[in-house]
């Protein structure tokens, strides 16, 4: 019986001892069996601060797959930080379609076009604007074989009903597709976010290279090219540039080289005066390579840099010197690569000159391979 007791008395305290370790527990016990988990913590929103445009512009082109290269994208930049170039053009969206960084964005993760190239894309941004480096996001646009093969209802089509290509083998979105233009839209705004100070865009043109007594526009159909344009145009700008959810960064367009000599829409839909309206900063691509053999009365333009951009960009000084326009606006693209004649350092400072010549200050540099050559650029 007194054994009984014992036992009765042992458990009374144990239970005394239970409710008092209860009641004394710390706060974040309780919540967490009574109350649910404490509130996670909300994300933090990274405040993204733009540079402003350099007054000239001096700028290379990389590559998705070298941003996402980290000593070979770090040695461009100690490039750039030993020369002149003060800017840096970063594909988001090449001609592959794919998407190279994480947008972030639900619409874009439904259509499937992230193939993330650069995982740390915001710190190198950060990176580089620590060092004053501009930054532009290049988004190529209709051409785009990712989306065509999506969406082949909003592709460039053949009289059969496939999927149109240019001689490349790559496919082209319908520039009349509205859905496409709100695609645009969403990777322009993430874009924008993740911290670039400019965004570019290019193929903003019908296509061109091809078997075009094939090529269908179930879309465009018979409207003139040039007004398709000029609609995604403004529509692409009133919903970045307008509204409560303006963006504050420039819009610039790369357009084909001989738009500056061609007052016609070159079969692509591009005409100089009419893109002007929409956009910043305008980039006519004047490669010498690219202009037909006999163009301004030379058999061969790539072995003639100076005189090819000095008359090409000459005449689109004169054709935006109206009172609604600037030609302070255009921004060049030149070449640093061969094709057609070996482009050395005195080939890419021809050019150059060609365009202070012009009365210009700001160019572009492109070299699809990202090796540049160095001695070519002034050192800083």
């Amino acid at each position: 019986m007194r054994f009984f007791r014992l036992l009765i008395f042992i458990g009374a305290a144990l239970i005394s001892l239970f409710f008092i370790s209860r009641a004394s527990a710390p706060i974040e016990y309780i919540s967490d069996r009574f109350r649910g988990k404490p509130e996670e913590k909300k994300e933090e929103i990274r405040k993204v601060e733009h540079l402003p445009t350099p007054n000239a512009v001096k700028g290379i082109y990389m590559t998705s797959w070298v941003s996402g290269t980290k000593d070979w994208r770090a040695d461009m930049v100690d490039f750039i930080d030993k020369t002149e170039i003060n800017s840096i053009v970063i594909d988001v969206k090449d001609y592959s379609g794919r998407v190279s960084f994480d947008t972030g964005d639900e619409k874009i993760k439904e259509i499937g076009s992230e193939e993330i190239r650069v995982n740390d894309l915001p710190e190198f941004i950060e990176k580089l604007h620590q060092k004053g480096i501009y930054t532009i996001a290049r988004i190529t646009v209709f051409q785009d074989p990712f989306y065509a093969k999506k969406y082949p209802a909003s592709a460039v089509k053949t009289k059969s009903g496939g999927i149109w290509r240019d001689k490349k083998g790559l496919s082209y979105v319908d520039p009349s597709a509205q859905d496409f233009w709100d695609y645009i839209v969403f990777l322009s705004r993430a874009s924008e976010k993740i911290g670039f100070d400019e965004l570019n865009y290019d193929y903003i043109r019908f296509p061109s290279d091809g078997n075009m007594s094939d090529a269908v526009f179930s879309l465009s159909r018979d409207k003139n090219k040039a007004d398709v344009l000029d609609s995604f145009f403004s529509y692409l700008r009133s919903r970045l540039k307008e509204g409560k959810d303006q963006i504050s960064i420039p819009l610039s367009a790369d357009i084909f080289g001989m738009t500056t000599n061609n007052t016609d829409d070159l079969g692509i839909g591009q005409i100089l005066e009419r893109i002007d309206k929409h956009f910043d900063y305008i980039a006519p691509m004047v490669y010498p390579s690219h202009y037909p053999p006999t163009f301004h009365g030379f058999k061969n333009p790539a072995e003639h840099p100076y005189e090819i951009i000095k008359f090409a960009m000459s005449r689109a000084v004169y054709r935006l010197s109206a009172p609604t326009s600037t030609p302070a606006k255009l921004r060049p693209w030149i070449q640093d690569f061969d094709l057609g004649a070996k482009y050395d350092a005195p080939m890419v400072r021809a050019q150059k000159n060609a365009i202070y010549d012009s009365g210009l200050s700001s160019w572009l540099s492109w070299d699809p391979a990202n090796k540049y050559t160095r001695g070519a650029y002034d050192l800083e």
